[in-house]
């Protein structure tokens, strides 16, 4: 059986439903993970997925800001949400899913962006950033390794130099610091994560899902960070059929600043 799991940070999904839908018919998840939904729960447009067949939908939100969702096709065996830093805040939301006989385990994550000046001693938001991601891999540790388990979402953290425009220039930027870097790095070696892109996409190759909107010519500029993230298992590794970032979506109307990523499997 083929099974296509899709992540995106769409950035308020009241403003683009109509992007959903699009991406929904274009690429044919059976699973679908969002971040930054922006929405609170009574307000989620469960039917605009309905019916597109993603009949089962497990929401996260909060009114206004960050909110996680996945919506899928699968039967789900169990939903969990976990809160970190003593937060209520839509930044995790996990399914175990059946796959024929097989069990499927879905973490979707919408990690702290983390502000602008990378000092937890001067800057709160940082310092929020780096103890979640904390808490996250010790969340993590306790989850089997040897099962079928995909961590995915905007992890807000570009790790590699060639997960960035200009290696140089961002070391003291927020999402590219050393420090970052080395807590995303603790967080993935919790139960032994694999980078699914980069096992498609050698280190060698740049490669960006996101892009500033700041940037009024963002893909002649192209100065991206690979932010979002689908690590999977040993396991799930062993089945994985493609990983790649679908860029195309950024350029439609009314845009995201990320780009979905998708991963199929074949079990």
């Amino acid at each position: 059986m083929n099974v296509r799991l899709l992540s995106w940070n769409i950035n308020s999904i009241r403003l683009r439903i109509n992007a959903l839908k699009r991406v929904i018919k274009k690429f044919k998840p059976n699973i679908i993970c969002l971040q930054e939904t922006k929405c609170p729960n009574e307000l989620f447009p469960f039917k605009d997925l309905e019916e597109l067949g993603l009949s089962n939908i497990h929401v996260n939100g909060i009114k206004g800001y960050h909110g996680v969702c996945i919506a899928t096709d699968l039967p789900v065996e169990k939903v969990e949400q976990k809160d970190f830093c003593g937060k209520h805040d839509g930044r995790h939301i996990s399914l175990q899913l059946k796959v024929k006989n097989n069990l499927f385990n879905i973490h979707n994550f919408y990690v702290p962006a983390g502000g602008d000046e990378p000092d937890p001693k001067i800057n709160e938001k940082f310092k929020h950033k780096l103890d979640f991601l904390d808490e996250a891999t010790t969340y993590m540790k306790t989850k089997e390794k040897n099962a079928y388990t995909a961590l995915v979402g905007d992890l807000n953290i570009a790790p590699h130099e060639n997960d960035v425009w200009s290696h140089k220039q961002l070391l003291k930027i927020v999402s590219h610091t050393p420090v970052e870097v080395e807590k995303l790095n603790k967080f993935q070696s919790s139960i032994n994560f694999i980078d699914s892109l980069r096992e498609f996409h050698p280190l060698s190759e740049k490669l960006y899902s996101w892009w500033s909107y700041r940037s009024k010519n963002w893909e002649v500029s192209d100065r991206g960070r690979r932010l979002d993230h689908i690590w999977i298992t040993q396991k799930l590794n062993k089945i994985i059929t493609k990983a790649s970032i679908e860029k195309d979506v950024r350029r439609w109307d009314r845009p995201s600043d990320h780009s979905p990523l998708i991963a199929d499997f074949k079990f």
